[in-house]
């Protein structure tokens, strides 16, 4: 089985200066300039990001957990953001990091799901965490090749499983309704998502699924396709559950060997089996600014709207998901429309 080639492994992450981004516009309707996107600071979604930002210690209770699966001998850190009012979530979101990252670096989401009534498990994966950064910069891409091999990406999915498991066993289960347990993530992370909702991969000659039967829904963000001889509509078939694809007209990588357009996101949205789901495709932005960092060609406005526009976004997916409401999705979508390339829901013509 081949999830990566040595190549590859390099692009599924925040690579930061490693990655060579440039400019490619997915649909007809012109990137907006900085000018524009100052102007978008007025946004609903950005005003309400300010003011969860400023009642975090009300409203939002964090909570560090240190496991360790002794059966593989790997810890599996998580942090838990849940509402503060003792009342049951309405949802439980795991989240899982891209190449490199951290529990903490995507805490911006956490923080805003558990303030809207949802909790989220965040889970560093050890083998391909920040520590991956540390050392040698002349070994870095090793160190990256076997953070993204098959080995490490099975291991993921486990992590993921095994954190399921103890956070429904703990203490905290009461808190949850495990009927909607939703897997999110960016990136690698995003890979690691699609593995759990029941993406097929080819394994000793056939092929193999690593569904998680509880998960009920999936948010994939900039998510790379599967880069092995299946065709991708063959790994993705089996995807059943709704999904929410968020990306953007510059989610674009390129480093020595090898190449993924931002088209690549829009066909895996197309091959994917869900009967309900969702694209949102941003007028631009790196494949780093869904995370703490950016690329210079990243302004701070474009990468405050385009974070607080995918906090929102999410947050009326998954408000849908478990109320069968849509209000708060179609609002987002016409409220939106300066700052997207692309809207498209499997339930509705495209919105441009």
């Amino acid at each position: 089985m081949r999830f990566f080639s040595k190549h590859q492994a390099l692009t599924l992450g925040s690579c930061l200066g490693l990655l060579l981004l440039t400019l490619t516009a997915c649909s007809q309707k012109q990137p907006i300039n900085n000018v524009a996107w100052q102007q978008q600071l007025s946004l609903p979604s950005v005003q309400q990001a300010l003011i969860v930002a400023e009642n975090l210690s009300r409203d939002v209770e964090q909570i560090s957990f240190e496991w360790l699966d002794s059966a593989r001998e790997r810890s599996v850190p998580a942090l838990l953001f849940k509402p503060a009012a003792a009342q049951q979530a309405k949802a439980l979101i795991v989240f899982s990091h891209g190449l490199g990252g951290s529990k903490e670096r995507y805490a911006y989401l956490g923080q805003y799901w558990a303030s809207q009534g949802f909790a989220s498990l965040h889970l560093q994966h050890v083998g391909s965490d920040r520590k991956v950064w540390r050392g040698s910069r002349l070994l870095l891409p090793f160190r990256l090749m076997d953070a993204a091999d098959d080995t490490e990406a099975l291991a993921r999915v486990e992590d993921v499983k095994f954190a399921l498991d103890h956070i429904l066993a703990s203490e905290y289960a009461g808190q949850f309704d495990p009927q909607h347990i939703v897997m999110a993530g960016h990136s690698y992370g995003a890979n690691t998502a699609m593995l759990l909702s029941g993406a097929q991969v080819k394994q000793n000659g056939r092929l193999v699924s690593l569904k998680d039967g509880r998960i009920t829904a999936a948010i994939l963000i900039s998510a790379p396709p599967f880069y092995n001889k299946q065709p991708l509509s063959q790994v993705l078939s089996d995807v059943r559950i709704p999904t929410l694809h968020i990306t953007t007209t510059e989610d674009e990588i390129t480093v020595p060997g090898f190449y993924s357009a931002p088209q690549d996101r829009l066909e895996l949205y197309y091959a994917i089996g869900s009967q309900y789901k969702v694209l949102a495709v941003f007028s631009a932005g790196s494949h780093n600014i869904f995370t703490n960092w950016r690329r210079s060609g990243d302004s701070v406005p474009q990468q405050q709207v385009i974070k607080a526009a995918t906090q929102a976004l999410s947050s009326a997916f998954i408000a849908q998901i478990t109320s069968g409401d849509d209000r708060e999705l179609r609002q987002w979508a016409q409220q939106h429309q300066p700052v997207l390339a692309n809207f498209i829901r499997s339930d509705s013509v495209a919105l441009r």
